[in-house]
């Protein structure tokens, strides 16, 4: 029960990354669903890779619906993105059931590092920009990258949206718009990722609470705490300093990715 208590209270994070920075909960998720369900051993992390298919899914559908119109308008004509980021998600989500355990940990840890340094040494991300005419036409994250960036996604349950929110800012995206154009964007990920870990448990021996591969008891504790947070932060958007809001995104990146690593 104190273990459900304290997902519901990390579940509120989740919620805050979701609008805040486009995350809709994968890069929570992985770290927190590992520690809980570190009694699977090896298998935790695959677990938690799932799992977090789940979250960010609920999560990106209640943050998307939310959306101002105009902002979603931007992703019209996308019809090719979103089919490419959906195959990616597939397949990706159907490989990590089959890879190794130390594949998924540290190739999300180094994902995560890769990712860091690119955000610190490429220019553009710190930029205190609006929207530009690339992010207008929606065209910031182009269809040749869908399934790739699915498939990564899908595979280390990051939800893409550590690619596409850099990619979005670097052609011009103020922060909040690259936050909340991710949202949809990872449904398209997560939305078929999701069916194939529920119904492809892989080598997995049987657990309770599990279905396939994902943990819907340790799920739905975070999505209780989550939807609401999402909710009002919607409703009620904080005015966060365009500098604040970038490096704190970097600072949940390795914060996520150290938590990855040391869990055993």
């Amino acid at each position: 029960m104190l273990l459900l208590l304290l997902l519901v209270l990390v579940g509120m994070a989740v919620g805050a990354t979701t609008v805040l920075f486009g995350f809709g909960g994968g890069f929570v998720t992985v770290p927190v669903i590992a520690v809980a369900d570190i009694a699977l051993g090896g298998d935790a992390i695959r677990v938690a890779t799932a799992t977090s298919a789940l979250v960010m899914l609920v999560n990106a559908i209640v943050a998307t619906v939310s959306l101002p119109r105009g902002m979603l308008r931007r992703l019209r004509g996308r019809a090719l993105l979103f089919v490419l980021l959906g195959v990616g998600g597939a397949v990706g989500a159907a490989a990590a059931r089959l890879a190794p355990d130390e594949l998924l940990r540290w190739g999300f840890v180094a994902y995560i590092g890769v990712t860091i340094l690119d955000l610190l040494l490429r220019p553009g991300f710190f930029l205190p920009v609006e929207s530009g005419p690339d992010t207008e036409r929606g065209s910031a994250v182009p269809d040749v990258l869908g399934a790739p960036i699915g498939a990564v996604a899908a595979f280390l349950g990051v939800g893409g949206s550590v690619m596409t929110v850099p990619l979005m800012r670097r052609a011009g995206a103020a922060m909040p718009v690259a936050a909340g154009l991710a949202n949809p964007l990872t449904l398209a990920i997560v939305a078929p990722a999701l069916i194939v870990s529920l119904l492809f448990r892989g080598e997995m021996p049987a657990s309770a609470g599990l279905v396939g591969s994902v943990d819907v008891v340790s799920a739905a504790a975070l999505l209780i705490g989550s939807i609401p947070v999402v909710l009002l932060l919607r409703r009620c958007p904080p005015r966060i300093p365009a500098q604040v809001h970038a490096w704190t995104y970097v600072g949940l990146l390795v914060a996520a990715g150290a938590t990855v690593a040391v869990v055993r």
